[in-house]
């Protein structure tokens, strides 16, 4: 792990804060996610945690939080509605300490219709399911896409009974009908076909393609004002905001399996803006990004993570623990995992290849570029990206010198002012905070940075859980290794019976007997 990065000027840095929605989320010093929030306008919310006259009136929670407070990023979106939904999804990724709502699994309402069913109707979920149903939303306005719904019901005479095909003995209990709200398809009142067109007109305005709807609701509130009708007029008048709210439209925020942030700008722009910048030949649709995490002396790791066309590819992501280096030394290491992550391609490139391979005057680099045809052929990046200045990228393109990919694009990201460093060149490039081919890279390297931390967490865990065989009786250090050599972990040898313990080499009968009773009694 990078030692702590210069704390930016965060007022110079508010200047430059527009006035528009959107979600900010602020970092401490170890540049994790210390709270999420959202804002009708980014500028003036912001100015309330770096103003001293405010934050001298504020909580002690929020002072806190403010003397925590060490960067933050912004994400611009179009609308309040959509603010929320991303605020909301953010804070279940990352679960940040200072934030309270949508730390647990409460997701915002999707509306699921069915026309599998015989008669399909309107309902409410949280969870959006592959089972060949229609969703729309998700909604963050609850109370008001309830209203609306309901309006819908009646409106086009859906039913909002339960039974999943009702007959007439469910009919005999139903009041819908009486009065008027349910056009009755269990009876046979109108026929399937008339009843799903129904609910095909309720879709579609849920899809937002119906708006005439509401302004036949406007129209109707209004001639009700001008017949003194002051109560229908409002009834009329909360409807309509109620299906505004409704239909607002919104992009959706998916859920990251590994919490990484969201972003509203087009991935693909940022992948040609960096081009453009960097002056590449070709746009980095494949980019790899490298990463050293190391805390004291043990347990040093790499992560490396993969972008495809701007966004992660996550099965394409790998971690190694580094062997060639004792303490911390990320230039070496940096080195190290380089040199293993591209010798490794070009060995499988050379497998490939076959015969063909071993008298081919081809470059390593062409010769790959050829086999990229191959889809179970693990090509070469258009960027490689380590996360690091001068001194990791001098090391990396050494390395990559050594295997022959001279021409390979590279580049170093410095954390302190976010500088990008390329080979050869004495001065770095600046890239403006605001444009997206930045904000592309800090993306692709906070989730190298995540990666490694992870592992490395991961690791320290295993290390906790393998000292308890230091107090076992008769259980010398290399019966240790014997065990979790054939075991793996703790968590399996626990699992395992007297015999299988036994039959590792070295152990014996008495031995496996003090293993099981003393884990039974560690639990």
């Amino acid at each position: 792990m990078s030692v702590p990065r210069q704390k930016p000027d965060l007022v110079a840095k508010l200047r430059d804060v527009p006035h528009t929605p959107g979600v900010y989320v602020m970092r401490d010093r170890l540049n994790r996610v210390i709270y999420v929030g959202k804002a009708r306008d980014l500028r003036k919310r912001l100015s309330n945690y770096f103003t001293p006259a405010r934050s001298k009136l504020a909580d002690l929670k929020t002072r806190a939080l403010i003397a925590s407070i060490w960067d933050f990023d912004l994400h611009q979106v179009r609308n309040e509605t959509e603010a929320l939904l991303l605020e909301g999804q953010l804070i279940k990724d990352f679960r940040p300490r200072y934030n309270i709502s949508f730390r647990d699994d409460k997701r915002f309402f999707l509306v699921r219709v069915h026309f599998g069913d015989a008669f399909p109707r309107l309902s409410l979920t949280r969870l959006k399911k592959d089972d060949g149903a229609r969703y729309f939303g998700p909604f963050p306005h609850g109370g008001a896409l309830k209203t609306t719904l309901n309006w819908l019901n009646k409106r086009f005479g859906l039913r909002a009974c339960r039974p999943l095909k009702p007959d007439e003995q469910d009919y005999k209990h139903c009041s819908n009908d009486i009065i008027k709200n349910c056009s009755a398809p269990c009876i046979g009142r109108v026929s399937p076909e008339e009843y799903k067109q129904r609910v095909e007109q309720a879709c579609e305005f849920l899809d937002g393609k119906n708006k005439d709807l509401v302004a036949a609701l406007e129209d109707e509130m209004k001639k009700a004002a001008a017949r003194l009708d002051f109560e229908k007029a409002a009834e009329l008048r909360d409807m309509v905001e109620d299906m505004r709210k409704t239909l607002v439209p919104t992009r959706t925020f998916e859920r990251g399996a590994r919490a990484k942030v969201v972003s509203t700008i087009d991935p693909m722009a940022d992948v040609n803006e960096l081009q453009e910048l960097l002056h590449l030949e070709q746009p980095p649709l494949v980019m790899e990004c490298f990463d050293i995490a190391n805390i004291g002396t043990a347990h040093c790791v790499a992560s490396m993570v993969r972008f495809k066309n701007g966004v992660p590819d996550n099965a394409n992501y790998r971690r190694y623990r580094i062997r060639a280096v004792s303490g911390q030394n990320d230039f070496v290491s940096m080195a190290e995992v380089i040199r293993r992550r591209f010798s490794r391609i070009l060995l499988e490139g050379r497998a490939t290849a076959g015969d063909d391979a071993e008298f081919s005057q081809e470059a390593p680099a062409d010769a790959l570029k050829r086999l990229s045809a191959n889809p179970k052929f693990v090509t070469l990046p258009d960027l490689v990206i380590v996360d690091g200045g001068k001194g990791q990228l001098g090391m990396a393109v050494a390395e990559l010198q050594k295997l022959g990919l001279h021409d390979l694009p590279i580049i170093g990201l410095a954390k302190e002012h976010e500088e990008v460093y390329r080979p050869g060149e004495s001065q770095p490039v600046i890239i403006p905070h605001e444009r997206g081919a930045l904000k592309l890279l800090q993306r692709i390297r906070d989730e190298a940075h995540r990666w490694a931390n992870g592992y490395h967490q991961l690791l320290l865990r295993r290390r906790v859980e393998e000292s308890i065989l230091d107090d076992c009786p008769g259980v010398s250090q290399a019966r240790k290794a014997a065990l979790l050599k054939a075991f793996g972990s703790v968590t399996r040898l626990r699992k395992a019976t007297e015999e299988e313990i036994a039959a590792v080499a070295g152990i014996g009968k008495a031995v496996a007997r003090e293993v099981r009773e003393f884990l039974e009694h560690r639990k």
